[in-house]
C-alpha cells in the first residue's frame, strides 16, 4: 500500500536509521535475548546518533523535532531490523515527556541531557502487585516531611527496571483522596531504593522487566514533577500518545508477521503443491492483508491528528484496541500456516507470537479500551 505520510527528509532519516539497526542491533539480538537484557551502551549508541528524545530542545542536546512521524519511522524499522525487547521508545516517548511537560526548568537542565545522550536510562513505575489499570488502587505512598517526601512501596512489571537510572514513581500523597498522586523522580543509588528480580516473561526476552522496592526513600522536593497531588491528572494526559505508540508498533509487527508468513507459504509445499495455492491460505491472507491496510490508514490518520494536537482518548483507544487484536489474529494465523515450524523458537513467527501476547494487556487492556470507547457512545447521549 502506498503511503503519502512521509516527506523526502523523513525517507532519508528512515534509510539512515535502518542502516544503524542492521549494523548495531540485528547482529546482537540473539545474545540479548539469552542474557535477558539489552546492554546499557546501546542507549548511548542511540543517543550518539540523535535517536533518543528527538523532541528535546537543542540546548539540552536534542534535535528539537516535535513531529511524531520520526518516532513512527523508527518503530516501523524496529519491527524488521531491531529488537522488540529494546525499549528505547518507552525511554524517549513514554517517560521522557513527563520530564518535559511537568518538570520545571531546573529539572529539564538536570535530567533531560543525560536522557538524550543515553547516559541516563528512563523508566516509569505505576503497576503494583495488586494494582494495574486501576491506579486508584495503588498502595505506594509518599509523606510530606517538610524538606523532603518519604516514599514507601513496591512496583512490579517495570520495563527498563534493571537498566534505569531515573525512575518516575507514582505514589499516593493524600490518604484521604486516592486520586491525589505524586510523580517522584527516583535516581539510581538513592538510599532505600532497591531492585528485585529481572522477571522471566513469555516474550520480549531481551527486555529487562523488574520489581522495584522503595523503603523510606527520602525524595528531595526538587525531584517532584509538578504538583505533588496532581500526578493522576498528569498520567492521564500521556495515555493517548502511549496508546498511539502501541498501535504504531502493533501494525508494524503485524506487517512483519504477514511478510514472513507469505514467504513461508510460497516456499513450503504440501500434497505436491505450495501451501500458498490452497484456497484456505489465499483467503486467510487476503483477509489479513485487507485488515492491515485499513489499520495502517487509521494509524496514519491518528499520527497526523496527534501532530496537530487533536488526538483524543477515544481515537487512541480505538487504535490501540483494533491494532492489538489484529496483531493477535495475525500471529495466530501465522503460526498455524507455518505448521509445526511455527512452534519452533528458531522461526521468527514463534517469537513474534509470544512477543505480541502482551499487546492486548499493557497500556490498558482491550477490555479497558472497550470501556473507554463505550463512554463516548452512551455517556454523552
Amino acid at each position: 500500500m502506498e503511503r503519502d505520510l512521509f516527506n523526502e527528509e523523513q525517507a532519508i532519516f528512515r534509510d539512515a536509521y535502518r542502516k544503524f539497526l542492521i549494523r548495531e542491533i540485528e547482529p546482537h539480538r540473539e545474545s540479548w535475548r539469552e542474557a535477558g537484557i539489552v546492554p546499557r551502551e546501546m542507549f548511548k549508541k542511540m543517543g550518539e546518533q540523535g535517536y533518543l528524545l528527538t523532541w528535546a530542545d537543542e540546548q539540552h542536546g536534542g534535535l528539537g523535532i516535535e513531529d511524531f512521524r520520526y518516532q513512527q519511522i523508527m518503530m516501523e524499522e524496529d519491527a524488521t531490523y531491531g529488537e522488540a525487547g529494546f525499549f528505547h521508545t518507552l525511554h524517549s516517548r513514554l517517560v521522557g515527556p513527563y520530564l518535559k511537560h511537568f518538570g520545571n526548568a531546573e529539572q529539564h537542565a538536570r535530567f533531560i541531557p543525560g536522557a538524550v545522550s543515553g547516559d541516563s536510562v528512563l523508566a516509569v513505575a505505576m503497576t503494583e502487585p495488586d494494582a494495574g489499570s486501576d491506579l486508584a488502587g495503588m498502595k505506594s505512598n509518599a509523606q510530606d516531611k517538610g524538606d523532603y517526601w518519604l516514599l514507601n512501596g513496591s512496583k512490579t512489571y517495570i520495563s527498563n527496571g534493571i537498566n534505569a537510572d531515573l525512575v518516575i514513581v507514582a505514589a499516593k500523597t493524600n490518604p484521604d483522596n486516592p486520586r491525589h498522586i505524586g510523580l517522584f523522580v527516583i535516581e539510581r543509588g538513592m538510599e532505600g531504593f532497591e531492585r528485585g528480580r529481572n522477571l522471566k516473561k513469555m516474550g520480549l526476552k531481551a527486555q529487562d522487566t523488574a520489581e522495584l522496592f522503595f523503603n523510606d526513600v527520602k525524595v528531595p522536593k526538587a525531584n517532584v514533577l509538578g504538583d505533588a497531588h496532581k500526578g493522576f491528572h498528569y498520567l492521564m494526559q500521556g495515555l493517548a500518545e502511549e496508546r498511539l505508540i502501541g498501535a504504531v508498533g502493533y501494525v508494524a509487527s503485524t506487517k512483519r508477521a504477514f511478510e514472513i508468513t507469505r514467504d513461508f507459504v510460497i516456499e513450503r509445499k504440501a500434497f505436491r503443491q505450495r501451501i500458498a495455492d490452497f484456497q484456505n491460505t489465499r483467503f486467510k491472507m487476503a483477509q489479513l492483508s485487507t485488515e492491515i491496510d485499513m489499520a495502517q490508514v487509521y494509524i496514519d490518520h491518528c499520527v497526523q491528528m496527534h501532530n496537530q494536537g487533536r488526538l483524543d482518548g477515544d481515537m487512541a483507544a480505538k487504535a490501540k484496541l483494533y491494532t492489538s487484536e489484529l496483531e493477535g489474529r495475525m500471529m495466530d494465523e501465522g503460526v498455524q500456516l507455518h505448521g509445526g515450524a511455527g512452534y519452533m523458537d528458531e522461526y521468527e513467527i514463534c517469537r513474534l507470537y509470544t512477543n505480541a501476547r502482551i499487546s492486548r494487556i499493557y497500556a490498558g487492556s482491550s477490555e479497558i479500551m472497550k470501556e473507554i470507547i463505550s463512554r463516548t457512545i452512551f455517556d454523552e447521549s
